[in-house]
């Protein structure tokens, strides 16, 4: 849609005149400030830096109707404290009504104001169509939801108030909480996880949030306060009946009374002080709060955090936890940084290489019945701690588990699927952190998503809640923490990609097992071939856009984009992984340049000419 040639009024000017204030803009610095030369428009949402800060200014005396919708627009982009700016354009009454850190709606690009329609005898004023592409929802537990993108349309209305300058056109009816261009929103807010306990383990599951990148203009908090208070504030709804937090249930509990400042010492330490609530707090618990803390700040900081301290609302300390202590609850504490890349080899054999080494190094098969030539393999998955492996073989209809580190014989297949072929034979299969397994049987006459509890026992059938209407799941991939489900699903031609809560109930030693909610992780994506958990909230995936090329891109859990995310290009890719450890090197099968890894800060490097399905554990 072309944009209104009157935002390019005071609006342009009033983001133009921000960035020229270098000093006191950027928080990196200018070389140099030019001395001459003319003020240029900026359109709101032009550009994504989070070091422009925008500086809202009030409305002039005697500003006509477009000059009010135009500043207000701006002014919702800005920090300005309380968002006092922004509300100097509305009436009292619907200032008082608004409240900006209730919802935050983003569009693909900054809202136009439509042509206006004057109101009529029974609604004087002014009314404006506001116009975009909604492509997300922020809610007020800061979390973020994609949804399918569709047109947005919404009305802001104006009226004349009388005022000591007279009469004033000013906003007295808007649409609820702030309205944002996808630019100006990932300018001023970062993605952070939440940590929360797995539901009866004392493993960590990642709850992705969106905070503001610097300053809250309403709660004044630093972006560490911020992340703490949400912390504090329990699980999004979403991730909620799958996770427990340690902090004291009940009132809610909440930091003490004016802390909107935590930073680190020169020891690179946090001092966290908590309300009232925290008195009585016993030792292991305060602990397990403060591995809470440590995993939801650590990635705050380009400085390593090396402990959490917690005080009393009276300033005596709690507990306090190291780095290393808390990695005791890190979802991957029981395999930690992997040892090797897994793929299938020429002659269908699982092979091996080291994990990170600089240099590829010439393959190894590993021990027993996967890598010896008794089975050729079509899939597989290693388990976490690198002992056993699952693979699918007889042309995708049968699943064995063995040994990978010791000589056995080949065992009997664990499932047998009358369903054959890439596509209506068994998936790859996955392992969690639990050491369950899971596959989907493809089979056309019996779809089953299935578990082999513990890897080795006998497999039972998951229910979907609600059920998958019709589609069909491709492929499966579990989180290292249990509590998380990715699903390619295909229906009508076109493969999607969906994220589950997997939640368990009754008997803890055999509980029944259950993939709710699903949700869209990737809607902005047409077409999924192959996904991959890349960290506690991240995932790898292969797609197209509508109307693109094939990509190999990052993506939030929540279906959020990752800065940066899209990977160099690469050719034909069929399959994908990465590893939990995220200085692990992302894997790929390319039909053209065989198994490649990608290092850090280089390009796509190929390791083995000839083979396929590469895998890390998991």
């Amino acid at each position: 849609m072309g944009a209104d040639p009157r935002r390019n009024g005071q609006a342009g000017i009033r983001r133009a005149s921000a960035l020229l204030g270098c000093s006191g803009v950027l928080l990196a610095g200018c070389a140099s400030m030019p001395d001459s030369g003319d003020v240029h428009a900026v359109k709101a949402s032009q550009r994504a830096d989070s070091q422009v800060r925008v500086y809202a200014v009030p409305p002039r005396k005697d500003a006509t109707p477009d000059e009010i919708v135009t500043g207000f627009l701006e002014a919702m982009t800005s920090d300005d404290t309380n968002f006092d700016t922004a509300r100097s354009y509305l009436t009292p009454e619907a200032s008082e009504k608004w409240q900006p850190e209730e919802s935050t709606t983003v569009l693909a690009s900054a809202p136009d104001p439509g042509v206006p329609v004057p109101g009529r005898r029974d609604n004087p004023g002014m009314s404006y169509p506001l116009l975009g592409r909604h492509i997300a929802t922020v809610d007020a537990q800061h979390a973020y939801q994609p949804v399918t993108p569709s047109e947005y349309r919404r009305t802001i209305h104006l009226s004349q108030k009388a005022g000591p300058d007279g009469k004033q056109w000013r906003i007295d009816s808007l649409p609820a909480g702030l309205l944002l261009g996808a630019s100006d929103f990932e300018r001023n807010y970062r993605s952070v996880n939440k940590y929360y306990f797995a539901s009866g383990r004392d493993v960590v599951v990642a709850d992705p949030v969106y905070i503001r990148q610097r300053q809250d203009p309403v709660t004044r908090m630093d972006p560490v306060t911020q992340a703490v208070k949400a912390l504090l504030e329990g699980p999004t709804s979403w991730l909620k009946p799958v996770v427990e937090s340690r902090f004291p249930t009940g009132t809610e509990m909440k930091l003490k009374d004016g802390a909107t400042s935590l930073s680190f010492d020169d020891r690179n330490g946090l001092k966290v002080p908590l309300d009232d609530k925290a008195s009585n707090v016993g030792r292991t618990q305060c602990m397990k709060m403060a591995a809470q803390i440590m995993f939801t700040i650590k990635d705050l900081s380009a400085a390593r955090l090396e402990q959490v301290e917690l005080l009393r609302a009276n300033g005596s300390q709690l507990c306090v936890m190291s780095a290393g202590q808390a990695e005791g609850y890190a979802p991957d504490h029981s395999s930690g940084r992997p040892d090797h890349q897994y793929f299938v080899d020429s002659k269908r054999r699982l092979a091996l290489l080291a994990a990170g080494a600089t240099e590829a190094g010439e393959p190894q098969n590993v021990a027993g019945p996967f890598g010896d030539g008794r089975l050729a393999l079509d899939a597989v998955g290693v388990a976490r701690d690198e002992h056993k492996a699952a693979v699918v073989a007889g042309d995708f209809s049968r699943l064995y588990v063995a040994s990978i580190v010791s000589d056995s014989r080949l065992p009997d297949p664990v499932i047998t699927s009358a369903g054959k072929g890439p596509d209506n034979g068994l998936t790859a299969p996955s392992w969690d952190g639990r050491g369950d397994l899971w596959v989907a049987d493809r089979d056309p006459d019996g779809p089953a998503l299935k578990r082999l509890p513990n890897g080795s026992d006998a497999p039972e059938e998951v229910r979907i809640v609600p059920g998958l209407d019709g589609a069909r799941i491709q492929a499966v991939r579990v989180s290292a923490d249990g509590a998380r489900i990715a699903l390619l699903l295909t229906e009508g031609g076109s493969t999607t990609l969906k994220i589950g809560r997997v939640e368990r109930h009754g008997d803890s030693d055999d509980p029944v097992v259950t993939v709710t909610e699903l949700r869209p992780a990737a809607p902005q994506m047409e077409a999924v071939t192959a996904v991959s958990w890349a960290g506690p909230s991240r995932l790898v995936v292969v797609g197209k856009e509508a109307g693109g090329v094939q990509q190999v891109r990052y993506i939030q859990t929540d279906g959020s984009t990752v800065p940066k995310g899209i990977l160099p290009g690469l050719n034909q890719v069929k399959s994908v992984a990465a590893s939990d450890d995220e200085s692990q090197p992302l894997v790929a099968y390319s039909q053209e340049d065989g198994i490649v890894r990608l290092p850090a800060g280089a390009n796509w490097q190929t390791l083995v000419k000839e083979g396929t399905a590469p895998v890390y554990p998991g």
